[in-house]
């Protein structure tokens, strides 16, 4: 732990490091330059290392300087977000908000939320990205993540659900007319069966066998890693697709998808809201998955 008295000096350090002389941090900061100066001296001699290049005209860090700015600039954010948190002027998120989303959900579902959460909240900035793939928040500095099924690995992070969605497997009329409507399980076998893909391994499906749900391998005559892709190729009749029918609904609405094996659907998958623990105390994460707990609550 960081001695306390130690704390004024990485103050200093964050803001001379912000500055393009001694001088002006000491402006900043309200001190004398001399006082500036004595503090980066004494926190280089703690350190054991050099922080900064110094010239007669201007400062600049140097690559031990850089990654130890990194490290205090964004731990000082997050002090100064967390109190902003807790405070009574925390009612509203504001600031650029960083979200990851399955492709088909997101794009289907969550963001439409999220853009109505925008409007709510002009002060809020969204960055928004979609990805079937398994990500890493902390390493790709993304504030939000929005994903299905069980979380296997939560270490540094924190999730709240967001909904239960019930499966479906669905073909266009089309291909059923062509192919003829697959009563079991066992009937696949002389079926096209659309299966998402990742990390180079198809995905198997979700069914109900009994009283228990197992993971099921259908034919893989179609292997796409995109949800939404996947969503296309079952309208365009290449085959039976198996996603949270939530996502068909339109398409079944509309005649141009019919739900089969009805009778094998499984228990339902939960979405999960997951985020890093240091951003836990922020306004806009803390909002926006309250709000998104409320409206996700017409797609259950």
């Amino acid at each position: 732990m960081i001695p306390a008295d130690s704390l004024q000096g990485v103050i200093t350090f964050v803001v001379a490091a912000r500055s393009s002389t001694f001088t002006e941090a000491a402006d900043r900061l309200g001190v004398s330059k001399s006082a500036v100066g004595k503090s980066i001296a004494r926190l280089e001699e703690r350190l054991g290392a050099q922080l900064f290049h110094r010239t007669t005209r201007r400062i600049s860090l140097t690559a031990d300087g850089d990654a130890y700015y990194e490290a205090c600039s964004s731990a000082l954010d997050d002090i100064g977000t967390a109190e902003s948190g807790l405070g009574p002027g925390s009612r509203e998120p504001s600031g650029r908000l960083r979200v990851d989303m399955p492709v088909a959900f997101g794009r289907r579902v969550v963001a439409p939320l999220l853009f109505e959460i925008a409007n709510k909240y002009p002060a809020l900035q969204l960055n928004i990205t979609f990805s079937d793939n398994l990500v890493d928040p902390i390493e790709e500095g993304i504030d939000l993540l929005v994903r299905f099924g069980e979380l296997k690995d939560t270490s540094g992070l924190v999730a709240r659900r967001l909904a239960r969605q019930n499966w479906a497997i669905c073909a266009a009329p089309a291909y059923l007319a062509r192919f003829g409507t697959p009563e079991t399980l066992d009937e696949l076998k002389d079926h096209h069966c659309i299966v998402g893909y990742r990390r180079g391994q198809p995905l198997s499906w979700r069914v109900k066998r009994g009283a228990k749900s197992v993971r099921y391998a259908p034919p893989t005559s179609h292997q796409i890693g995109d949800g939404e892709a996947m969503i296309l190729a079952a309208v365009a009749g290449v085959g039976l697709c198996q996603m949270p029918r939530c996502l068909f609904r339109e398409d079944i609405e509309a005649g141009r998808l019919v739900e089969v094996l009805e009778s094998y659907e499984p228990e339902q998958v939960e979405v999960h809201a997951v985020w890093p623990k240091v951003s836990h105390l922020r306004p806009k994460i803390r909002y926006v998955v309250d709000e998104l707990v409320k409206l996700c609550e017409h797609w259950q």
